[in-house]
């Protein structure tokens, strides 16, 4: 895929300077923001990450939900154009690729972290792409100061396409510590269109 279209693409996610400057992450959100001022509308779909039977009726629940062991409450979310029976999560999507969203409430009632991962439940078209949002997050918060750590294939790893892709980064700034993971692998025992394709992103106050 173009560098170019690529970035293009980013543009619901900020750069780290725009971050820095004290804007959003993503969207209307912002680590360290209040409970209190997140949107009232445009979102829905509310449920416990760690739980997602448990519905609640909006942010403010966001005690309902099981605490982590660092002390945060995890609320997934949709667009909320799907809040009222879309499918897959295909149009809740960042620069361009299908997402599954939670923010990490603490006990203060504000925003401690925010969760991006790839769907691994849309079409295999983008299912195919999930890889690359990782690609797009370096993009639009700085190439430099990312730590990778890569692990090689194992029996039931193997690449797809002769391409493999097993690593956990992270990269702290002034205001942020990021931490993202991508896979791209098989287990060759296993259906060819069964296989691992994924991004995920944590985005944290760097304390």
């Amino acid at each position: 895929m173009n560098i170019i279209r690529i970035c293009l693409a980013a543009a619901l996610l900020l750069p780290a300077a725009a971050i820095a400057a004290g804007q959003n992450d993503l969207r209307e959100f912002r680590v360290g923001m209040p409970v209190s001022a997140l949107p009232q509308s445009g979102y829905g779909a509310f449920t416990c990450a760690a739980d997602p039977s448990r519905e609640l009726p909006n942010w403010t629940a966001f005690q309902s939900c099981p605490a982590a062991p660092d002390g945060t409450h995890a609320i997934s979310f949709r667009y909320d154009d799907e809040a009222s029976g879309g499918q897959g999560g295909g149009n809740t999507q960042v620069a361009g690729q299908p997402v599954e969203l939670a923010l990490l409430i603490n006990n203060s009632g504000e925003v401690a972290g925010i969760k991006i991962a790839t769907n691994p439940h849309t079409r295999l078209y983008m299912h195919k792409k999930a890889f690359l949002f990782g690609l797009q997050v370096r993009e639009r918060f700085g190439q430099d100061g990312w730590t990778c750590h890569k692990l090689p294939p194992t029996p039931t790893e193997q690449p797809v396409g002769g391409v493999f892709i097993h690593e956990h980064c992270e990269k702290i700034t002034d205001s942020r510590h990021f931490v993202m993971d991508r896979q791209l692998f098989r287990d060759p025992s296993k259906n060819l269109q069964d296989f691992t394709d994924a991004t995920q992103v944590t985005i944290r106050g760097a304390s």
